[in-house]
């Protein structure tokens, strides 16, 4: 369980009026996961954590647009 994004099957009601998406997705992010911020932790450099938007790669968690997530999602609703 690596990845940051998870997958889900939300509940399909009979008489829903839309649609329904056999799986929905959600990201979990790195900070929830981690207690207390211990000392000696490596850093980005400087440019670099001011282009990723954090000084800590444990916390770092890269935006990917729902688009390309959904890229990942067989042409059979299936996650892949």
């Amino acid at each position: 369980m690596n990845s940051q994004v998870r997958v889900y099957k939300p509940f399909i009601g009979p008489f829903d009026p839309c649609p329904p998406l056999p799986y929905r997705t959600y990201v979990v992010p790195p900070n929830q996961y981690i207690v207390f911020q211990p000392l000696d932790w490596p850093q980005f450099s400087l440019a670099e954590a001011l282009k990723l938007g954090t000084l800590w790669p444990n916390l770092y968690s890269p935006y990917e647009s729902k688009s390309k997530r959904v890229e990942e999602v067989g042409s059979d609703g299936e996650p892949v």
